[in-house]
């Protein structure tokens, strides 16, 4: 297997509309994964969840949180992120992100209504200050 690059693994998390896999952990301290949105923003991850849901109340019981990202086919590749987050409710930090998060995985034709649709009081915007990664891509050294 491959040792991906920053540069490399950067590219292959933000490749087409592959979702990462975010695992948090419960209250009762027993594992959460959950599919989100996000973007690699240099050394951070960006994602949105709402502050109601088990990944918006485990993330302000505790920020640390690993996030998945993988190719489930051949050559099969995988980024594995780990991560410390810092929640905004501000509306409007968090509508140009909406809004990049909504043209990657929306298109940039629907973007604006989808990224309108999810920058809205109740909702939170995470950057989570990457700390680990692991990434290896099948293709050989």
């Amino acid at each position: 297997m491959h040792t991906m690059t920053q540069a490399e693994w950067t590219g292959f998390a933000n490749h087409g509309t592959r979702t990462g896999k975010l695992a948090t952990t419960r209250k009762d301290g027993s594992p959460h994964i959950a599919p989100v949105w996000f973007l690699v923003d240099g050394y951070r991850l960006v994602f949105m969840t709402g502050a109601g849901t088990l990944k918006g109340k485990a993330l302000r019981r505790d920020a640390r949180f690993a996030l998945c990202v993988d190719l489930e086919e051949e050559p099969f590749a995988y980024v594995l992120f780990h991560a410390e987050a810092r929640i905004s409710e501000d509306v409007d930090e968090m509508l140009p992100w909406s809004i990049r998060l909504a043209a990657r995985y929306m298109g940039s034709d629907r973007a604006e209504e989808f990224g309108k649709r999810n920058a809205v009081p109740g909702e939170l915007l995470v950057f989570g200050q990457i700390t680990k990664v692991v990434a290896h891509s099948g293709v050989s050294d």
